[in-house]
């Protein structure tokens, strides 16, 4: 799984001309599964944003984490971060999971997430044409990849 995870002072979802989510102070998360995804992806995953420290303390240091500021969350679907680039202008998407697989595992990550943190977390639409607005705040975005966990 490749998540890219952006603190955001707000940020929303669009379908169809309709608000889908939105959400105050927390993170946008862009998640993109492929087909070698299992739950212990989702776990660790999960495991990482909820204990990532990049909200300011008291003394404008990163060091609170999203339980710890009582931030909210927005999980978009991203298949184009497995794109693969290297040959040609044109990106593949031959890593990025099928249906029948990431549609399972994106649902988990958004159903633990949203325990770990207590509070229901947003999401866009699986395969919908979404327009994703954010304000970033810092700006700060970090790249975390299951595969890659060192």
């Amino acid at each position: 799984m490749r998540a890219v995870i952006q603190r955001v002072s707000r940020a929303s979802v669009t379908i169809g001309g309709n608000v889908k989510a939105s959400i105050g102070e927390g993170y946008l998360i862009l998640l993109g599964v492929c087909e070698e995804d299992t739950t212990e992806d989702v776990d660790w995953l999960v495991r990482k944003v909820i204990g990532l420290r990049v909200f300011n303390d008291a003394e404008g240091v990163m060091n609170r984490s999203i339980m710890e500021v009582g931030g909210e969350i927005l999980v978009i679907s991203q298949f184009t971060l497995f794109a693969s680039y290297k040959k040609g202008n044109r990106p593949s998407w031959l890593r990025a999971a099928r249906h029948e697989i990431s549609v399972p595992l994106y649902e988990a990550f958004c159903a633990n997430l949203s325990e770990a943190l207590g509070k229901p977390v947003g999401t866009g639409e699986f395969g919908a044409d979404m327009k994703v607005e954010l304000l970033n705040d810092g700006p700060v975005t970090i790249c975390m990849d299951t595969k890659n966990k060192e």
